[in-house]
């Protein structure tokens, strides 16, 4: 059995009283003061997060950077060092093996932000592929990830000596004032809430002094901080897709509604063949939204039924309770044979009760990003 692993600051969870759980084999807190109250200090306030469990690598060396876009899905020639992107790496069967973040730091340096639990698979992957004088290199434990999302998500980093006017998927590396000292971080302005934020990368050795900085700030403009579970309402009523769920070795970007991450023009990345394919032929099923009409909530794993209650033609890869909305809502896979689409009625099926269902185009709320 696979040891769970803790991350660099569990201490300071415990201390403000945590609950936990394992996700991608790392012991992560799901909530502190419980996830509805730490849903709406992000989307009104600021809330910040722990999410040092993500991956981190680097591939080095000359033509780091053309490399990486002969591989991964997106096009990172169409963004400049200092820019992040938004790209996955599929199989050869057109399925994603992971989605991550691509930070471009030169042409010969890129880093990367995988999830968790597929950080091995993504440098395994790129290792196999990669001519002798590029470097890959797993660097999980060298640094933190703290996530500040929220309105008030400027203040906090202004408060901290960090800058806060840089563009949508924009890096910088800047110092972080803490305690008299000063630490050396990484701040990327992306986050997976639909609302402004930013990430921060400190060395995993500095992540304690730099977590209590920022939670001073955002306990100051009357934010909390936030697990788990608020992350996974948050993303949920944007739509965005987590790996395992909308997004696995067996669904495609296509089907995920993730096309908008695949450079289609370009000569070379894993799996472009069965993508195309897929592409012209169109996929078997598509990934919509599903907003519930009456009382309940769907959850994952319960299967879509057409409107009369009949046939199968879809199952849930996420469903929750949206605390903005006040109404369960999910994200389903649904059979494009079936003609179903936007503004259809459905049934969902959870645990063996019809719970009618509108099927709509996330996001569910509105973006800020």
């Amino acid at each position: 059995m696979t040891d769970i692993l803790a991350g660099p600051i569990a201490d300071r969870h415990v201390a403000l009283g945590a609950s936990f759980a394992e996700f991608g084999g790392w012991d992560m807190p799901v909530a502190y003061s419980g996830t509805v109250a730490e849903h709406a200090a992000v989307r009104e306030a600021v809330g910040l997060f722990d999410v040092s469990h993500l991956g981190k690598a680097s591939v080095r060396g000359p033509g780091a950077a053309a490399f990486v876009n002969s591989t991964l899905t997106n096009d990172l020639g169409k963004i400049v060092p200092g820019k992040a992107q938004y790209t996955l790496c599929c199989n050869d069967s057109g399925g994603v093996i992971d989605d991550l973040i691509a930070y471009l730091v030169a042409d010969d340096d890129v880093f990367l932000v995988p999830n968790a639990a597929n950080t091995a698979a993504v440098v395994g992957a790129l290792a196999a592929a990669a001519p002798a004088e590029i470097t890959i290199t797993d660097r999980h434990r060298e640094y933190a990830v703290f996530a500040v999302q929220g309105p008030r998500s400027p203040e906090v980093l202004a408060a901290v000596g960090l800058p806060t006017e840089m563009e949508y998927m924009a890096f910088v590396d800047a110092e972080l004032a803490a305690g008299g000292r000063t630490y050396q971080v990484r701040v990327c302005r992306t986050g997976y809430t639909g609302e402004r934020g930013y990430e921060i990368l400190p060395r995993w050795s500095a992540a304690g002094p730099v977590f209590d900085a920022l939670l001073e700030q955002v306990h100051r403009l009357g934010g909390l901080p936030a697990g788990l579970g608020a992350r996974d309402t948050l993303r949920t009523e944007m739509g965005y897709a987590l790996h395992g769920h909308e997004l696995s070795p067996e669904i495609s970007p296509n089907q995920a509604r993730s096309g908008w991450a695949v450079g289609w023009d370009k000569p070379s990345f894993f799996g472009r063949a069965a993508l195309i394919a897929e592409k012209v032929h169109g996929p078997a099923r598509r990934l919509y939204g599903l907003r519930a009409t009456g009382r309940g909530v769907p959850r994952a794993g319960c299967d879509v039924l057409g409107a009369a209650g009949g046939e199968r033609i879809g199952v849930c890869t996420s469903g929750t309770f949206s605390p903005t909305l006040k109404q369960g809502i999910a994200l389903a896979l649904i059979d494009t044979t079936s003609a179903i689409g936007k503004g259809a009625e459905v049934i969902v099926d959870v645990r063996g009760r019809s719970l009618p269902c509108e099927v709509v185009i996330p996001p569910f709320v509105e973006s800020h990003v």
